[in-house]
């Protein structure tokens, strides 16, 4: 049964399906398109407002707030109605009627001074043709007194007339004034004094009779007066966050217009295809700012999926973490945090261009804060700055401190401009160094998680790995103590030329102080640990020595596998001997009975070759030390001509092919070792045989401290 379900499983891994997904770039194309998914319901669920469905005459189910700036448009519109309405309408007069009205009173008079003159003819008969001739209608008693009335009087009633209808007519008469006018009309004429009542009422009638409206409505005028008003109403804007209407009273039309302006009246079951097509469209955009980055600058991240999908993770994590923490403040969000962990876990640098794209996201997420979002840039900068060759955590902690510090700065700074409330600047800046320090601790807290889940060796790790109470290294102290002292000697000569030459000098350290671990399941085989003079080798052939010897890489690499070490530290273990040939047992065979059937390959090391700079140093560090504790009455000359001879002979056997050490870092390796060796092989003095009985009280006779 176990034979079938391994056949099929082998099957199904042999299927083209899995084969696809062993496709780099499938995997890149999922992760990206895994996180890009993920990334959009994140955004769309933040930005989006959750909808109501309610119509007019409903009650409120709960307080709803406008989630922008709105305007009023139904409060708006009455207050312009008020306006046009407070307009008083705008008149205008026609010259041309007042001037006709004289005309025609001129025309009258005229007639009448005509008919005054036929002598011949008697006062009815001029009454008569008068009333026929004349375009003013008068009665008869008028007609009669304007006839009988001398010319003096009739001259002097014309000019009145005159006067009168100019007062009147000069300031314009609207159709409803008409009435009004002629009563003013009356009460002029009776308060003249220089004519006769008779003379009075007919100056009534004529003026009466021949006044007309003059002044009319200015359509054009008036409307563009209202409109200037309705113009200069100013908006009713209802702000963001202010209250539109509470939990349980009644929606009206003017409430439902501003419910659905906020767009959170719910319309149709449909989601937002706007909404999330434009959220798609930022996602996507930051995304190839990110990888254009990579592409341009640092393709080995974009190459690997291990670091994808940290930075995934990352970032997916930091912003369900703010939109979650956004409810006690805004202040609070973690920014620092992510770019710390990218910064030791990845690269500075990309840290600082995520730090921008994550403040982009959050400020979309948790209401675009100006201030926020600035705290976030700058904090987020530092911290990706500050954790820089990080040896300690406490170094984090203090980062995350200085973090703190400039959340502070940068709050009080925005609070000195905008002029802000001082309790409301103190809460703010509580946050903002909780900020840094929360941010610190998370930093510390989830990075042995990165560390073990991924595989990531931070400077953090390896200092961790330099520790003497690791495990292994205990055992090496314990049991094979010889080694342990000289793999920390090897430590010392490959930090200081990883170092010398910019390679990585914690890893060289802690590389060199494991590459010997193997030979703690033999570890009297090796010249180090003898503490006699009894050599096991003597008692077995060379071939077998040589297998000891070689075997004690691949026994380190299972122990390293067995603690966890590592993948650096363990390739380190693998290649700090490349394919070197065990020079003594193979000269020692040579010269054996069997030498005829003594091959070369046989006694050199698995390999492969060292293939970075970090673990050819350990090579050369590994057999300087040895070869120079193995010199009688060391030098200066001699160890310095050792440790090149021996540079030059790892070169010529091609162990450094595959590394990328120049000729020029050689030399700096080889000033290196030498720094190192002669500070330890220095030479000492010889000091004289005592005789104790000359000492006293610590002291030689005559001789001073």
């Amino acid at each position: 049964m176990l034979g079938i379900d391994k056949e099929r499983l082998d099957k199904l891994l042999a299927s083209p399906i899995f084969k696809i997904f062993r496709n780099q770039l499938i995997k890149q194309i999922f992760i990206a398109l895994l996180f890009t998914i993920l990334l959009l319901l994140i955004v769309v669920d933040s930005i989006a407002p959750e909808k109501i469905s309610v119509s007019v005459g409903d009650i409120a189910p709960v307080d709803i707030i406008a989630t922008k700036d709105i305007v009023d448009e139904i409060t708006t519109n009455q207050l312009k109605e008020k306006a046009i309405d407070s307009v008083e309408p705008r008149h205008k007069i026609d010259p041309t009627i007042q001037v006709k009205v004289k005309n025609e009173i001129k025309q009258f008079f005229e007639l009448v001074y005509e008919s005054k003159n036929y002598d011949e003819s008697d006062i009815n008969m001029k009454i008569s043709l008068l009333k026929q001739q004349s375009s003013i209608k008068l009665s008869e008693k008028d007609y009669s007194t304007i006839i009988k009335a001398n010319n003096e009087e009739l001259k002097m009633l014309e000019s009145n007339i005159y006067d009168i209808v100019a007062q009147i007519m000069g300031t314009g008469i609207k159709e409803e004034e008409l009435e009004y006018e002629k009563e003013n009309v009356k009460k002029i004429f009776n308060s003249l004094d220089s004519l006769s009542d008779n003379l009075k009422e007919l100056g009534i009638d004529i003026v009466n009779n021949t006044i007309k409206p003059n002044r009319f409505l200015d359509i054009e005028t008036t409307r563009q007066k209202q409109q200037e008003a309705a113009n200069s109403v100013e908006p009713v804007i209802i702000k963001e966050g202010q209250l539109i209407i509470r939990k349980g009273e009644k929606i009206d039309v003017k409430t439902l217009e501003l419910i659905k302006k906020t767009g959170l009246l719910k319309e149709n079951d449909g989601p937002d295809y706007s909404l999330i097509v434009g959220a798609l469209f930022i996602v996507v955009l930051l995304e190839l700012v990110i990888v254009a980055y990579l592409y341009l600058f640092n393709r080995e991240i974009l190459e690997s999926t291990k670091f994808l999908v940290i930075l995934s993770i990352i970032i997916l994590t930091t912003i369900m973490i703010s939109k979650s923490i956004y409810g006690i403040s805004g202040y609070l969000v973690p920014i620092s945090a992510a770019t710390m962990l990218i910064s030791i876990l990845v690269n500075p640098k990309l840290a600082i261009l995520i730090n921008c794209v994550l403040t982009i996201m959050i400020g979309m997420v948790t209401g675009n804060d100006v201030n926020i979002i600035v705290m976030s840039l700058i904090g987020g900068s530092v911290g990706a700055v500050g954790v820089i060759n990080s040896y300690q955590r406490h170094n984090i902690f203090l980062t995350g401190l200085i973090v703190s510090a400039t959340n502070l700065l940068t709050i009080l700074a925005f609070g000195l401009i905008i002029d802000t409330e001082i309790i409301s600047l103190l809460n703010k800046i509580m946050y903002g160094v909780i900020n840094g320090i929360f941010s610190a601790i998370l930093t510390i807290g989830s990075l042995p998680l990165w560390e073990s889940v991924f595989g990531i060796v931070t400077p953090l790790k390896l200092l961790e790995l330099c520790n003497p109470n690791h495990p292994l290294l205990k055992r090496l102290l314990l049991e094979a103590p010889g080694t342990y002292h000289h793999s920390i000697i090897v430590g010392n000569l490959s930090e200081a030329a990883a170092e010398a030459i910019g390679a990585s000098p914690l890893v060289a350290r802690a590389g060199a102080y494991f590459h010997d671990v193997g030979k703690l399941k033999r570890p009297y085989f090796f010249k180090e640990n003898q503490l006699n003079s009894e050599n096991p080798h003597d008692k077995i052939n060379p071939s077998l020595s040589t297998l000891i010897i070689t075997n004690h890489v691949k026994d380190g690499a299972e122990m390293a596998r067995k603690f966890k070490l590592p993948s650096i530290i363990i390739d380190i273990i693998k290649q700090h001997h490349g394919n070197t040939l065990v020079a003594y047992f193979y000269h020692k065979a040579l010269n054996s009975e069997n030498s005829d059937h003594v091959q070369e390959d046989s006694f050199r090391y698995e390999g492969p070759k060292p293939q970075t700079k970090e673990a050819a140093i350990i090579m050369l560090a590994d057999s300087v030390e040895a070869a120079v504790r193995s010199m009688k009455e060391p030098t200066k000359g001699k160890i310095e001509g050792l440790v090149r001879e021996i540079i030059k002979n790892k070169l010529n056997d091609g162990q450094l092919d595959e590394c990328d050490l120049t000729l020029k870092d050689l030399d700096t390796i080889a000033n290196s070792f030498l720094n190192i060796l002669l500070g330890i092989f220095h030479e000492r003095i010889e000091y004289p045989k005592l005789d104790l009985n000359e000492l006293k009280g610590g002291k030689l006779n005559g001789a001073a401290n």
